[in-house]
């Protein structure tokens, strides 16, 4: 027979088993903010900040690569591969570039999670033979660096509109159709800027060698050639060889080529080396090409970004 005291000690251990359940309940909500609005995971912090300024506060927006990382390298926590099941939406550059994310996106897809990749819907490019003779084995592919032409971008704004709008419930339409109407004029006011500060610099001067074959799209859009790039690849997974070094050199050159543009977020070592190949006199200037910065370092929004690189184009070109 139990007794009063007996019963008085199993109510006890089972008040406290509930408060335990209780506070850790509570302890994981703040841990997750429990932000209970619908939710769109973006893949690339470039992307990120696109969604953003379209959603504004319609929607938690989680973007997966931090300030200052590679695309083509970076990687997930077990944690944030499991943000992208939870995901209202998952929006990705695609065209290969975020090659060790892919699978984790095509694992949400195939959970039932509306997955949008956006470099396939804004008429790709693809890879061509340069000067430097590369990148051999992607020519022919899709170039997934759409970014670097921003009326490519003001495409791809009205299209995340519009899938946030049909895949996420909850959403004001007004308030996302208005904020990509904003972010519209100011993505043509961005050309715009674009086309007048390139006008700066001669037709003949126009030509670009970068750290990797990253600004197809920006070459097409404003009147570039592209000679070539020291990672003769549209990744910077890539490594050249020393014929691929000569050929770059020979091209440079060939073109009265004396500025080398380089990814900040990239060691510049390579670059450098065709300092030595071309006996000095060659300037390697920075660019934000792949990533955004932290905020208030530089390049801490697209519109940030692509007016930083159009003044260290023009200056680095104009007066070469």
């Amino acid at each position: 027979m139990t007794t009063p005291r007996r019963t008085v000690l199993r109510l006890r251990r089972l008040l406290l088993t509930l408060v335990t359940l209780v506070f850790a309940a509570t302890a994981t909500a703040a841990c997750t903010g429990g932000d209970d609005r619908p939710r769109v995971v973006v893949t690339t912090n470039i992307l990120g900040d696109i969604t953003q300024e379209i959603v504004g506060d319609e929607a938690e927006i989680v973007v997966l690569m931090k300030p200052n990382a590679d695309p083509h390298s970076f990687g997930l926590s077990a944690v944030q591969a499991a943000e992208l099941e939870r995901a209202d939406l998952v929006v990705h550059n695609g065209l290969g570039l975020e090659e060790n994310v892919l699978r984790h996106v095509d694992a949400a897809r195939e959970s039932g999670v509306a997955a949008f990749e956006v470099g396939r819907a804004v008429d790709p490019l693809t890879f061509r033979l340069h000067a430097d003779g590369g990148p051999e084995e992607e020519a022919g592919q899709p170039d997934p660096h759409f970014w670097t032409d921003p009326d490519r971008v003001r495409r791809a704004a009205a299209l995340i509109a519009e899938q946030v709008v049909e895949h996420v419930d909850g959403v004001d339409e007004k308030a996302v159709r208005d904020n990509a109407a904003r972010y519209d004029e100011q993505l043509a006011d961005l050309t715009t800027w674009m086309e007048e500060s390139f006008d700066r610099i001669p037709e003949e001067k126009r030509a670009l060698v970068t750290n990797h074959h990253v600004f197809g799209y920006l070459a097409e859009r404003f009147g570039f050639r592209v000679i070539g790039a020291v990672l003769p690849s549209g990744t910077t997974l890539a490594s050249p060889s020393s014929s691929d070094l000569r050929s770059l050199t020979e091209a440079m050159r060939e073109a009265g080529v004396r500025t080398v543009f380089a990814d900040s977020s990239q060691p510049k070592r390579l670059a450098e080396v065709l300092r030595t190949e071309l006996g000095g006199g060659v300037r390697v200037v920075e660019l934000y090409s792949e990533s955004l910065t932290e905020k208030g370092k530089g390049a801490g929004t697209y519109l940030q970004m692509m007016r930083a690189n159009t003044i260290a184009m023009t200056d680095g070109l104009a007066g070469d």
